[in-house]
């Protein structure tokens, strides 16, 4: 088979112009496989929210949706779009590959069958953690948990983003087998100018010569948000003379929350809301400035921005126990502490006080961490063709 005979469908429900993980990597995805097949994402549309579907190289197919209350996404809706499921009857798939398993994921995993074709599911999230937010109640979770372990178990091979991930939905969320582990990468490269990237982030928010941390994604209590304000509290206590800012790049359902909690811990002067950032390059520079990366996320599963910092030679400080740390070291290839605030804010002035250390953390971070999309495509290609070849035989 030649390459560009394979058309491959990426079936998301969530995507741009919502820019979490998972549309971030069903696009690192999409634009590299196109340079080998034909990739048609099916997504999506945002209502109230219009986006430029030709700025993508590949083909984009969008799915109507409905907005839901009290969180950042919306519910796609293929049943009840048909202009959706022609779209999708007219293409002749090779391969599908789904990125979650509710609606959209449900009909690519229905396409797949029908058709006769391999489908492949990435697990990019912890979902009973959403679920157990969304709904309050742990019966309930599971039982929508076990909803979307079935559509995963339908799948002809799974994906998790790490081995704590694939460990979670074997063990825990009873998926069939022990699921295949492919880590997530990032386009981003080293900046060229390190001096010039710093002065960049200094000028725009008055910095001279203070530490700085920072945070990058969605402002949510899953997050770990609220745990860095209490932890950056007892930061001031233990060590009042330190000059540091707290940089927050990103919005979020909690975000006037997460400011009240700032105002009420005599933060302001310390914490700086940057907002949304789709810039590439000044996302490399907010890392580079900075000189930790706080995580302290438990849902996380395997997020793309510890990736990023690392490509900054930025180490990150995780929680003890968290899936996302799953590919760390502690005090080797970065830094990880107990689930405790006033031990989180220790931790940040032992590392501090470290220099040494710090600096191996930080070469190692870049070394074992930074993982380039490209690489991690061509060995993506090639499970396909060889789950293409299996499903022919």
């Amino acid at each position: 088979m030649k390459e560009k005979e394979l058309t491959i469908g990426m079936f998301v429900d969530t995507f741009f112009p919502m820019t979490d993980g998972v549309a971030m990597v069903v696009d690192n995805y999409a634009k590299r496989l196109c340079k080998r097949a034909r990739v048609i994402v099916f997504a999506p549309s945002i209502r109230g929210m219009k986006y430029d579907d030709s700025v993508f190289p590949y083909e984009v197919v969008r799915c109507k949706s409905l907005k839901l209350p009290f969180i950042d996404y919306s519910l796609p809706i293929p049943k009840m779009d048909l202009s959706f499921y022609k779209s999708l009857k007219k293409y002749h798939l090779d391969i599908v590959h789904i990125h979650s398993p509710f609606t959209i994921g449900e009909a690519g995993v229905k396409y797949a069958k029908k058709n006769h074709i391999p489908v492949i599911g990435t697990m990019h999230s912890q979902y009973k953690q959403d679920f157990l937010r969304a709904v309050r109640n742990e019966k309930m979770a599971n039982t929508l948990t076990k909803k979307i372990i079935r559509v995963f178990n339908k799948c002809d091979e799974c994906w998790a983003v790490n081995k704590e991930v694939a460990r979670i939905f074997y063990e825990e969320y009873g998926y069939k087998c022990m699921p295949k582990v492919m880590n997530n990468a990032t386009e981003m490269m080293r900046v060229n100018d390190l001096e010039k990237a710093c002065q960049i982030i200094n000028s725009k928010y008055h910095l001279k010569n203070e530490k700085v941390f920072i945070f990058v994604g969605r402002i949510n209590a899953l997050k770990g948000v609220f745990f860095i304000i209490d932890a950056l509290k007892d930061l001031r206590k233990l060590s009042p003379s330190l000059k540091f800012k707290m940089l927050f790049v990103g919005t979020g359902q909690d975000e006037e929350e997460l400011k009240k909690k700032i105002k009420e811990n005599d933060l302001n002067d310390y914490v700086i809301m940057c907002g949304k950032e789709t810039n590439r390059d000044m996302i490399a520079a907010y890392f580079a400035r900075s000189y930790l990366f706080l995580f302290p996320s438990m849902y996380d599963a395997s997020s793309i921005v510890q990736i990023e910092a690392a490509s900054q030679k930025t180490p990150t400080l995780f929680l003890k126990g968290s899936a996302t740390s799953a590919t760390v070291t502690d005090n080797v290839n970065g830094f990880i502490e107990e689930n405790d605030a006033t031990l989180y804010a220790k931790r940040i002035i032992k590392i501090l006080d470290d220099k040494k250390r710090y600096q191996e953390v930080s070469e190692n971070a870049y070394r074992d961490l930074y993982k380039n999309w490209d690489n991690v495509i061509d060995d993506v290609y090639s499970q396909y063709m060889k789950l293409i070849s299996k499903t022919n035989r």
